[in-house]
C-alpha cells in the first residue's frame, strides 16, 4: 500500500491541529484557576492591610506606613521575611506530621473557593452539593492543626491543637444546621441556586430577613471557625504562647498566617452568598443578563459589577469581624464550649425544625 506525500502531510497537520487544540484547551482551563488564585492573594493582602489600619485607628496609634503607599505592601514584606527565615524542625517531634499539618490547613481552605459564585456565571465549579462540599472540606483544617500540635512534641502546641479540634466540632454542627435551613428555602445545595433564589424577591428576599436567627448563629459560628477573637483560644498568647504555632518558623509559620486570613475571607464570602444575596443588588433584575445580551461586552460588564457587589458585601462582614476583635474579651474554654453545645446548637436545631414546618405548610 503506497501513501501519497500529500496524505502524509495532511495527517501530520491534523495531529498538529489536535495537539494545538489540547494545548489551548488546557490553557483555557488554567486561566480561571490563575485568576482565582491571583484574586485570593490580593484579597488576603487587602484584608491584612485593612485589619492593621482599622486596629490602629481603634487603638489611636499609627499603623503600617513605610512598606508601599499607605503601608499597603506590609503583608508582602512580612511574607518575604518569613520566606527567607530558617525552617526549624523539633528534634523529638514527628517531622512528617509537623510538615504536613500546615499544608492540610491551607489546601482544605483553598478548595472551598472553587464553589463560591463571585458573579453571574463566574464560578469555578457549580456543584449540586456545593455548600456541603464546603462544610466537608473545611472540617479537614482542624485535622491539620491537630497534626501540627501533636507533631511538635510541645505541650502548648498539643493543647492548642486539641482546642482547635474541640472548637471546630462544637461550632461546625450549628453552622451546618443553618446551612440546611438555607437549603430548604432554596430547594438546592448549589451556591448559584441559593443566590438566584434570593434575587427573585429583591432586597427583602435575602435570607438575612427570612432567616434572622440562622444569620446570627452563622455569624457567631463563622467567627469561631476562623478562631477570631473572642474565640482565639487555640492560639491564646497569655495561656499557650502561640498554641499549635509555637514550634513553627519560616514559611510553615507563614502558611498558618495565610490560612487564618484565607479562612476569614471564605467565611465572609459564604455569609454574602448564603444571606446577603451574593452578586445581586437590592433592585430585582437590575443586573439580569438579558439586559446586556446585545453584545459580549455586556456580559463582561455584568460579571465585573457582580464581583464588585460581592466584594463590597464581603468586606462589610470583614469590618465587623475586625471590630469585634477589639470589642469583646476572650472567652474561657468552658464558656466557649457551653455557648456552642448548650446555646447555639439547640437554637439552630429549633430554627431548622421551624423552617421545615413552614416549608411543609407552604406545599
Amino acid at each position: 500500500m503506497i501513501i501519497d506525500i500529500t496524505e502524509i502531510e495532511a495527517i501530520h497537520s491534523f495531529f498538529r491541529l489536535e495537539s494545538l487544540k489540547e494545548v489551548y484547551g488546557l490553557v483555557w482551563m488554567l486561566v480561571p484557576i490563575f485568576i482565582l488564585v491571583l484574586g485570593i492573594t490580593l484579597g488576603v493582602l487587602v484584608i491584612v492591610w485593612l485589619e492593621r489600619e482599622i486596629s490602629a485607628e481603634i487603638q489611636q496609634r499609627i499603623g503600617p506606613e513605610y512598606a508601599g503607599p499607605l503601608g499597603m505592601l506590609q503583608a508582602l514584606a512580612d511574607g518575604t521575611k518569613l520566606l527567607f527565615k530558617e525552617n526549624l524542625l523539633p528534634s523529638r517531634g514527628d517531622t512528617r506530621l509537623f510538615s504536613i499539618g500546615p499544608s492540610i490547613a491551607v489546601i482544605s481552605i483553598l478548595l472551598s473557593y472553587s464553589i463560591i459564585p463571585f458573579s453571574y456565571r463566574f464560578i469555578l465549579a457549580d456543584l449540586s452539593i456545593g455548600v456541603f462540599l464546603w462544610i466537608a472540606v473545611s472540617s479537614l483544617a482542624p485535622v491539620g492543626l491537630l497534626m501540627s500540635g501533636y507533631g511538635s512534641n510541645n505541650k502548648y502546641s498539643f493543647l492548642g491543637g486539641l482546642r482547635a479540634a474541640a472548637q471546630s466540632i462544637s461550632y461546625e454542627i450549628p453552622l451546618t444546621l443553618c446551612v440546611l435551613s438555607i437549603s430548604l428555602l432554596s430547594n438546592s445545595l448549589s451556591t448559584v441556586d441559593i443566590v438566584e433564589t434570593q434575587s427573585k424577591y429583591g432586597f427583602w428576599g435575602w435570607n438575612l430577613w427570612r432567616q434572622p436567627i440562622g444569620f446570627i448563629i452563622f455569624l457567631i459560628s463563622s467567627l469561631a471557625e476562623c478562631e477570631r477573637l473572642p474565640f482565639d483560644l487555640p492560639e491564646a498568647e497569655e495561656e499557650l504562647v502561640a498554641g499549635y504555632q509555637t514550634e513553627y518558623s519560616g514559611i510553615k509559620f507563614g502558611l498558618f498566617y495565610v490560612a487564618s486570613y484565607l479562612n476569614l475571607l471564605v467565611s465572609s464570602l459564604f455569609v454574602t452568598v448564603l444571606y446577603l444575596g451574593g452578586w445581586n443588588l437590592s433592585i430585582p433584575n437590575l443586573f439580569s443578563p438579558e439586559i446586556f445580551d446585545i453584545n459580549k461586552r455586556g456580559k463582561v460588564f455584568v460579571t465585573i459589577i457582580g464581583i464588585f457587589i460581592t466584594l463590597a458585601k464581603t468586606y462589610l462582614f470583614l469590618f465587623i469581624s475586625i471590630a469585634t476583635r477589639w470589642t469583646l474579651p476572650r472567652l474561657r474554654m468552658d464558656q466557649l464550649l457551653n455557648l456552642g453545645w448548650k446555646f447555639l446548637l439547640p437554637i439552630s436545631l429549633g430554627n431548622l425544625l421551624l423552617t421545615t414546618s413552614f416549608q411543609l405548610l407552604s406545599l
